[in-house]
């Protein structure tokens, strides 16, 4: 019996080059719709592209084939229209649908089809949460398990942990929708009588450390949601080779990603809440240097994405105007985090930190040293461009396969760091008040910030008036 060909991890896709592209290519490939330089995959018609996916007996496509065109194939077509080609494919060349099927035939091909099976699974589970999809599987799982007692279990085995793990992303959800509900009530009470509910964030953790901790949980949750497949659903406009069907713009397709962008924002406007809310000057100059040492401490950690949220809540101007509060912070430590992530020559300091994060998380022999949490709205824009930057097809219609290894390349790198176990204990009483205690609209952060020191000039004014 043919053992199932083994799925590497992730960092294993990469060679030294960057990626893989040396595909098990048969000589009549070229001439087959798919063109090739030097061994490289470069474009192909979507059809002979689609082939290339699918196994037989003497052939199984490389791993790196299948994430980046599982990715990529989205901009042209539904998920389910390529699963019913996938599975109409498998069952003709193999004969599948024929009686008196072979044994040994099966036995040959089986495992080809079921491993690819699980490669989809498991890397996009997402796509399965359409019913056609899971109509399709199950028939082609079916023929195989009929065909030969043997993979049953295998068959089983798939179905189960698919059905598992969209069980967690819909459990995940509805504690998302929870966390929101709870914070919106909290705010109504809190603008009706502040004083009564609102903690600070120094008397419910007051080691820095223990706070940058309890935010990589939040991040590392939220990023392991993420499906690689967000990334392409973001930008999915027409194809132009299909004039009647935009390509589907769901909003169901990108939650999970629109919900890390919101956690960031979120994480943004409570450091702003804290440093503008308590009434003394040197409460507030303290709020502002306990959040500079946690900034330093999530960039040793290597959680960028949380070191740039309290960055720019530092620098909003509600907290930024506070002249007389500032003067008492020592400085020097947030000028260094601040040279950080300057964004000047397209974030150059800050795409040096992430790729000696990227470096360590490698060679890294704790989990600890592992993690490494990019500042997630640049790798959003970084995925934009390179989309915008080329065309998804070349004037021959063939699709421009180049432009997809570049991108799966990305996507797969953030693949690897979204899998990471968080290290550090968990500690509920903080994670509740950091994903759940209110926080101030833009006006209610001015209003307080006026209120902590009165307005300089007569535009401050004005303004104060009227939130007034």
């Amino acid at each position: 019996q043919e053992r199932m060909p083994q799925t590497p991890p992730f960092a294993a896709m990469f060679d030294s080059s960057g990626y893989n592209r040396n595909l098990h290519q048969s000589k009549e490939d070229n001439c087959g719709g798919l063109y090739y330089h030097e061994n490289n995959l470069l474009s192909g018609s979507l059809e002979a592209l689609i082939e290339h996916l699918v196994p037989n007996v003497d052939y199984y496509p490389d791993r790196t084939y299948i994430f980046t065109f599982l990715l990529s194939s989205r901009l042209f077509m539904h998920p389910y229209e390529l699963m019913a080609k996938v599975c109409h494919l498998c069952i003709e060349q193999q004969r599948l649908n024929k009686p008196g099927l072979d044994k040994n035939q099966i036995q040959k091909i089986a495992p080809k089809i079921l491993q690819l099976l699980t490669e989809w699974t498991e890397t996009f589970p997402y796509d399965f949460r359409d019913e056609r999809m899971m109509r399709n599987l199950k028939e082609l799982a079916q023929r195989i398990a009929s065909g030969d007692e043997m993979y049953r279990k295998n068959v089983q085995q798939l179905l189960q942990n698919l059905i598992r793990k969209l069980a967690t992303v819909s459990q995940y959800e509805e504690v998302l929708a929870k966390i929101n509900a709870t914070s919106t009530d909290r705010l109504t009470v809190l603008k009706t009588k502040p004083q009564s509910i609102q903690r600070d964030i120094i008397t419910v953790c007051n080691d820095p450390y223990a706070l940058a901790q309890q935010l990589t949980h939040i991040e590392l949750e939220r990023l392991n949601y993420i499906g690689p497949e967000e990334f392409v659903q973001a930008f999915v406009q027409k194809d132009p080779l299909d004039n009647d069907k935009s390509c589907y713009g769901d909003r169901k397709k990108t939650r999970n990603l629109e919900a890390y962008v919101e956690w960031f924002n979120r994480l943004s406007y409570l450091v702003a809440t804290e440093i503008c809310m308590p009434v003394k000057k040197k409460h507030r100059a303290r709020v502002i240097e306990y959040f500079i040492d946690v900034a330093r401490e999530c960039f040793n950690i290597g959680n960028f994405n949380s070191l740039m949220a309290i960055i720019s809540g530092m620098n909003m101007s509600p907290v930024s105007r506070l002249k007389k509060t500032w003067a008492k912070v020592k400085t020097a430590k947030f000028d260094v985090l601040e040279h950080q992530m300057d964004p000047s020559s397209n974030f150059y300091n800050y795409r040096t930190a992430l790729r000696g994060a990227a470096q360590r998380s490698l060679t890294a022999h704790s989990n600890r040293e592992k993690i490494v949490i990019p500042f997630f709205s640049l790798l959003i824009k970084d995925i934009y461009f390179l989309n915008e930057g080329c065309a998804n097809r070349l004037p021959n219609g063939h699709v421009n396969f180049e432009k997809f290894w570049e991108l799966a390349k990305q996507v797969s790198e953030f693949m690897t760091w979204k899998q990471v176990e968080c290290p550090f204990e968990r500690d509920r009483k903080i994670l509740q008040y950091l994903l759940t205690v209110p926080v101030f609209s833009d006006d209610a952060l001015y209003l307080a910030s006026y209120e902590s020191e009165s307005p300089e000039n007569h535009i401050e004014k004005d303004r104060w008036k009227t939130l007034r």
